[in-house]
């Protein structure tokens, strides 16, 4: 891997508008960036909770529209598989295209088809609008992140922005968690749809006045072969391992689609190497730091699932929370994950670069899954879940703002859409091969453990405790593969001083 500094052009002062998106005198300034970031900012929110916002709604939504257990799982994974596989090409198309049009194309077609599926009035009606959401939110997710990466270019400010941003996507899931309870049993299920609406407007508005317009300069061209091949292979690794959730590991389809996203990504780096104008260039992928940094994404984005997945099942089925009491009791991991991506990107990343923070937030998140697995049926929360959230929270705090900033860091403007792309597909993809991985080995050993055993009150909810507890360590082994292959692939050091995105769209 090419661990140097690549060559980024010139890079604009932070008090002069960037040259992004054409005439900068149209649209706003670069005065406007903080007002930017809250843009952005909301856009993302919106993007990140809705994946677990909706899993709320589910019981609600499912005794309303009559949907049976076997087709409950495709309001969850019709959204996945269109987010996953088409985040690539979402980011290229905003490359392409222009980063303010993808933009608000996204957060409009993110909200009609979050209207559709609130006011959906049956089953095939609500899949097909969560796929569809899946399309916006593959073009709206990179454009927001290469409009942060663009409008940044000042080292301290880039710092504080990521921290934020950071801090958003690593948080978000716990929000949804939270308002999804608040508006299902407050409101109606279909709130956790229709609230798209309010996010989306105030971040149209917001968009329309202060980001920049037209087209970028020297944009490259589209890569079809290579969309087709990218799309297609993450589709069906996101397929595969949705699959065996609800079947088995050795079922034609689970390792079919798997084995065919296997070969189809092949096919697609082998397609990028020799291509002029690639889908995704390698130069992208091979630099040290950044290719460490969508892996620790990746890795995260399966491992976090430990938490959000399990220990709401643990709270809600052991502890007996409501949906309210559930998503409250994350609030404070949100809080220390979000004081830690702003205070570590803004005072400590600067200084002492990805190395010592990622690996060190891989083996903290790790330690606090481990301590997870010794909950039992009589554990309560201030003295057994709270610390280990606390010290997860801090881990996690300590990956994500980090590992997005340097995978962002550097790259060429003309690459800008796709690196970003490239992180919101590693939290997604990993995300989703984590949420079926998990689920999988946690019903394997519920089955196991009440395998030869007398039936007996008890024995239910034991059988639920161990399946936790399988969850939890598995998820711990995901964040020490983590730390090992972060403290590997990082480069000590801070990052180059001429580390700065290309502020041109």
């Amino acid at each position: 891997m090419d661990s140097g500094p690549e060559d980024t052009g010139r890079a604009a002062g932070p008090s002069g508008p960037p040259a992004s998106d054409g005439d900068p005198g149209r649209g706003g300034s670069h005065e406007h960036r903080w007002l930017i970031l809250s843009v952005i900012g909301i856009a993302q929110l919106m993007v990140v909770l809705d994946a677990t916002i909706v899993n709320i709604a589910l019981p609600s939504a499912q005794r309303e529209l009559g949907f049976s257990n076997g087709n409950r799982q495709w309001v969850v994974t019709a959204y996945a598989l269109a987010f996953g596989s088409l985040l690539l090409l979402g980011g290229r198309i905003a490359d392409l295209v222009g980063r303010k049009r993808v933009f608000l194309i996204g957060l409009a077609g993110f909200a009609a088809a979050s209207a559709v599926g609130g006011a959906s009035q049956s089953f095939l009606m609500l899949v097909v609008a969560r796929a569809a959401q899946g399309v916006f939110g593959a073009l709206l997710a990179p454009a927001a992140l290469s409009l942060l990466t663009t409008t940044f270019t000042d080292g301290r400010e880039r710092a504080k922005a990521f921290g934020i941003y950071g801090a958003i996507a690593g948080a978000g899931g716990a929000v949804g968690l939270l308002l999804g309870g608040v508006l299902t049993e407050y409101l109606d299920w279909r709130w956790c749809l229709y609230v798209n609406l309010i996010f989306a407007v105030g971040a149209m508005l917001g968009g329309a006045r202060l980001l920049y317009s037209g087209k970028p300069a020297g944009r490259p061209n589209l890569d079809l072969p290579g969309s087709v091949l990218a799309s297609g292979g993450l589709f069906c690794i996101v397929y595969g391992f949705s699959n065996a959730e609800r079947h088995h590991w050795g079922s034609p389809l689970t390792w079919g689609f798997l084995a065919a996203g296997g070969v189809l990504l092949l096919a697609f780096a082998l397609w990028e190497r020799r291509v002029a104008h690639p889908l995704l260039p390698l130069r992208v992928v091979l630099h040290r730091n950044r290719g460490a940094s969508f892996l620790a994404m990746f890795i995260s984005g399966a491992g976090m699932f430990g938490v959000f997945l399990f220990l709401t099942y643990y709270l809600q089925q052991i502890l007996r929370y409501s949906p309210i009491r559930t998503g409250f009791a994350f609030l404070p991991m949100v809080a220390v994950l979000i004081v830690t991506s702003v205070v570590v990107t803004n005072s400590v990343l600067p200084r002492v670069g990805p190395k010592p923070l990622v690996p060190t937030g891989m083996g903290l998140a790790g330690a606090g899954m481990a301590w997870l697995t010794g909950l039992n049926l009589s554990s309560s929360y201030a003295a057994h879940v709270l610390p280990p959230l606390l010290v997860a929270g801090l881990g996690l705090g300590l990956v994500f703002a980090p590992a997005m900033n340097t995978a962002t860091s550097g790259i060429a403007s003309k690459d800008a859409g796709v690196a970003s792309a490239m992180v919101n597909t590693c939290q997604q993809v990993g995300g989703s091969v984590g949420t079926s991985l998990l689920n999988t080995l946690a019903t394997t050993a519920a089955a196991n453990y009440v395998a030869g055993k007398r039936p007996t009150r008890l024995l239910p909810l034991q059988a639920q405790m161990h399946s936790y507890t399988t969850a939890f360590w598995w998820s711990a082994g995901f964040f020490a593969l983590g730390l090992m292959i972060t403290v590997f692939l990082y480069r000590w050091g801070r990052l180059p001083a001429g580390d700065q995105t290309v502020p041109s769209a």
